[in-house]
């Protein structure tokens, strides 16, 4: 059958929010070691659905967006930025944050999808607005857009109420950099930026949302210490292994075949002074466990899970200096080109705090991505929605190896079905 077209958006009005002047910000921002290779990388791209507020019109939800998104700028100032890229004399590009110039600001856009209600993303129906927020990867990582999330939501709750918000987490500007490679900015070995820029574009994906209740977790997790012995498996490690076995069975590799499970792992705290926990920008690595198609499906899910639990333990403070002094001695910007084929990669985090972004009317009742950053065997944690350790997947895969995903038994074993948000909330309105 031929697919549903894709419901159509109409953009109503862009808007451009400038935060006021901060006079302690300085002109120019450099960028780290973990924000530069991310120059070619898709933009985040996140936002949560909400019920719509009954008491509020319109034009006062945008208002209300607008103005504490004005004030949450002022807070977060390189995103209201430019990038800007310099060509070095005797060859080389470098890369830096202009802040304070004209121009400079966010586009709020206000758009409307006509034919898409809250009962096309999740289990209830109702009308909903649906606050999204992209910005650039080489400008910070997901703990980092969380945070600003959070903060753009705490001002707007606290302007719901005639507030003057002080903000619970200010962000911490200041950027690490390793020692023994002169002063900032990062000198990149191209000849002009436009080698810097590299296209990807997926093959046709199926997408799906797959819930997983705390209590499903708690086994799975209880299974894989059993199986390894150890004792010392998380709950995302089991999941992880669990995610790696299934879809590396869905694709159906030769024995010998080499696969990967990737994660993205946070350096924040890992390193040794620990990094503020409100460092704004990019702190993470992805880290790779790796074995043959055969090793990993004949034998238990234990096996796989200690593989993936060895990988994290092993991510200490000397393992992330050494691969900061690798990628300071031949810097060069990452691409989704770079992605093992074989492989799977676990991005995003259970941990985010995206269910606590309260705007002013409630709790969201999704959590959802754009188009960005997806590609075969990209696997993105969400927490759940009723929370307790409660975790959702965001899975893309080929069509084939999808559907060989929905119909794998020990996958099916552990995930649960989706939770009925209508039930528990009551927002039907039929």
């Amino acid at each position: 059958m031929p697919s549903s077209p894709t419901p159509s958006v109409r953009t109503i009005k862009t808007y451009a929010v400038t935060p006021r002047p901060n006079p302690e910000v300085p002109r120019k921002l450099d960028m780290s070691s973990w924000d530069v290779p991310m120059l070619c990388g898709n933009y985040i791209q996140k936002g949560l659905l909400f019920k719509y507020p009954p008491d509020l019109s319109v034009e006062q939800i945008i208002q209300r967006l607008r103005n504490s998104l004005e004030e949450a700028l002022f807070h977060f100032y390189p995103l209201s930025g430019r990038l800007r890229i310099v060509t070095c004399e005797g060859g080389g590009v470098t890369c830096h944050v202009e802040v304070g110039i004209d121009g400079e600001g966010a586009e709020f856009v206000h758009a409307v999808a006509d034919e898409i209600r809250i009962a096309d993303v999740v289990a209830a129906d109702a009308l909903g607005i649906f606050i999204g927020c992209v910005f650039n990867h080489a400008i910070a990582d997901g703990t980092s857009y969380w945070h600003f999330y959070n903060a753009w939501a705490e001002i707007s709750r606290g302007k719901a109420v005639g507030k003057k918000v002080v903000l619970s987490r200010l962000p911490v500007h200041d950027k690490w950099f390793i020692g023994g490679y002169g002063e900032p900015p990062i000198k990149l070995p191209y000849s002009s930026p436009v080698e810097i820029v590299v296209r990807f574009s997926p093959p046709p994906l199926r997408e799906r949302m797959f819930h997983f209740t705390s209590e499903s977790l708690a086994k799975l997790k209880a299974r894989a210490n059993h199986e390894c012995g150890k004792g010392t498996i998380s709950t995302f490690q089991a999941l992880s292994a669990l995610m790696w076995r299934c879809i590396t069975r869905a694709r159906g590799f030769a024995p010998e075949q080499k696969t990967s499970c990737r994660l993205a792992i946070q350096n924040r705290t890992r390193l040794q002074p620990q990094l503020p926990p409100n460092y704004f920008g990019n702190s993470v690595y992805a880290a790779a466990a790796t074995t043959t198609a055969a090793e990993l499906l004949n034998n238990n899910l234990g096996l796989a899970a200690w593989l993936v639990h060895e990988v994290v333990s092993n991510h200490t403070d000397s393992a992330i200096r050494d691969m900061v002094h690798t990628y300071m001695q031949n810097p060069i910007v990452y691409n989704l080109h770079f992605f093992d084929k074989h492989s799977i990669m676990m991005g995003s985090s259970p941990r985010f705090d995206m269910y606590g972004c309260d705007f002013g009317w409630g709790k969201a009742l999704a959590a959802r991505s754009g188009s960005a950053n997806k590609f075969d065997g990209k696997v993105s944690a969400y927490p759940g929605w009723e929370g307790g350790g409660s975790i959702d997947l965001e899975v893309c895969l080929l069509p084939e190896y999808m559907s060989a995903l929905e119909r794998d038994e020990e996958f099916l074993a552990v995930v649960s079905p989706p939770i009925k948000l209508e039930v528990l909330l009551g927002i039907s309105d039929k």
